[in-house]
């Protein structure tokens, strides 16, 4: 069985597959402090709750945007499940190319969803990712990653709102039912929720411009389908894109295809 890791600036995602049946799937808030062995007490007590034991993992990856995690998510693969994990970078075999002036800038999560958006959809395409940050990560025709853009994800900007005015409560992201607010919380999630389906559309408008066609924009992440119900921009809801991608560069690793 094959442990796919993803770690990114909020949550680390686990999940186990056995050939292409994922057979489970668990996420933990990032912390700088937690150690291989505290990893490996908490997923183990997760797995067999599915009936998965420890022995029964051959293989694994990571896909980290978090430096100081990578280490101990390393030790977790040799250590308790006896496997040096695949780490996913630009100098493994993506199966498209990283088209940008610094292709070691792209995060390892960018180009996973890069491979799974080319593998699953095609492009031209923006994958549109609600997570720390709010990014949209563009391929082109033949799936080559191509760059893309970085904005301040939505509960980061709810946090720094709430920390920097007094008076402004913390809120949860809903759709309003009207873009005046009659209070001080629904004019505050208007201003999240309209503000930020404006960046949106407005941005997926210039970056098709800029490209000169049509996109598809494949939105992942928690918020995804609260604004894709919003706008007819987002063509799917995709909450296992970079997965999807993170397995595909495993088995082009492993020459598998």
């Amino acid at each position: 069985m094959l442990l796919a890791i993803d770690s990114g600036n909020t949550n680390i995602v686990f999940a186990v597959y056995d050939g292409d049946t994922r057979k489970g799937l668990w996420r933990a808030a990032t912390a700088q402090a937690r150690t291989a062995d505290d990893y490996a007490v908490w997923l183990s007590s997760l797995m067999r709750m599915r009936d998965i034991e420890a022995s029964q993992i051959t293989d694994a990856i990571i896909c980290s945007v978090v430096p100081h995690a990578l280490f101990d998510l390393k030790l977790l693969c040799t250590g308790f499940f006896g496997c040096d994990a695949v780490i996913v970078s630009r100098h493994l075999d993506l199966g498209i190319k990283v088209s940008i002036e610094d292709p070691g800038s792209a995060g390892a999560d960018r180009l996973a969803n890069a491979v799974a958006v080319n593998k699953k959809y095609g492009g031209p395409a923006i994958v549109l990712d609600f997570g720390t940050g709010t990014t949209f990560d563009v391929v082109d025709k033949a799936g080559n990653y191509c760059g893309g853009v970085i904005a301040p994800g939505i509960n980061l900007s709810l946090k720094a709102l709430h920390d920097a005015a007094a008076h402004l409560p913390r809120i949860e992201v809903a759709r309003p039912t009207k873009v005046i607010g009659g209070d001080t919380v629904g004019a505050m999630q208007s201003g999240v929720f309209w503000g930020y389906l404006g960046l949106i559309e407005g941005l997926i408008g210039r970056i098709s411009a800029e490209f000169r066609s049509p996109m598809k924009v494949i939105a992942t992440g928690g918020l995804a389908p609260i604004f894709a119900g919003a706008t007819d921009v987002i063509t799917e809801v995709d909450s296992d894109i970079t997965l999807t991608g993170i397995v595909e560069i495993w088995k082009r690793a492993k020459g598998i295809i």
